[in-house]
């Protein structure tokens, strides 16, 4: 098994869309409705929305690949691009999306170290993500790492209003 972990560049874009929508969709499709995903995946992962992001100075996007295929990603914000007012001794995690097929291959933990390496170069004090208080394992797998919950947002999937959990880690 090798895994690589490559910075995702405008090149990318097409790749990008196209493990958003797949992740997203795979991950959520069962628990929201047909015209709710479809709102928001057209919202949140439209061409010029994901051009945008990548073009943001304090947002950065990494692939990881598993022999050589591409597997996911990970999307970290800093400073003003933070979805939350955290202060600039923070990052944000804000997407680990792994693909199905590569699901229990350890790809999450390697994103995972990838942001606090990424933090800890930046001296930054604390990492913190937002996950669905319904997705179970993905809390599960963040206390893992020793983040906990420490707030709450909203989060909007078409019409419909959910609650993210805020979890954060305190860098030493």
């Amino acid at each position: 098994m090798t895994v690589k972990i490559n910075q995702c560049n405008q090149q990318n874009l097409q790749l990008l869309q196209e493990i958003s929508i797949e992740t997203f969709n795979d991950t959520f499709k069962d628990q929201n409705s047909a015209a709710n995903m479809e709102a928001y995946l057209d919202r949140a992962f439209n061409l010029k929305q994901l051009e945008k992001e990548l073009s943001t100075i304090s947002s950065h996007f990494f692939f990881i690949y598993y022999n050589e295929e591409p597997a996911g990603y990970l999307k970290i914000n800093i400073n003003d691009a933070q979805s939350e007012k955290m202060g600039d001794e923070s990052l944000e995690i804000e997407r680990i999306y792994i693909r199905n097929k590569f699901q229990g291959k350890g790809l999450g933990k390697y994103l995972i170290n990838k942001a606090i390496e990424l933090a800890i170069e930046q001296n930054k004090k604390m990492i913190w993500l937002g996950v669905w208080e319904k997705n179970e394992n993905a809390i599960g797998f963040y206390k893992k790492f020793g983040f906990v919950q420490t707030g709450a947002h909203s989060f909007y999937m078409g019409d419909e209003e959910q609650i993210d959990v805020i979890m954060s880690k305190t860098l030493k």
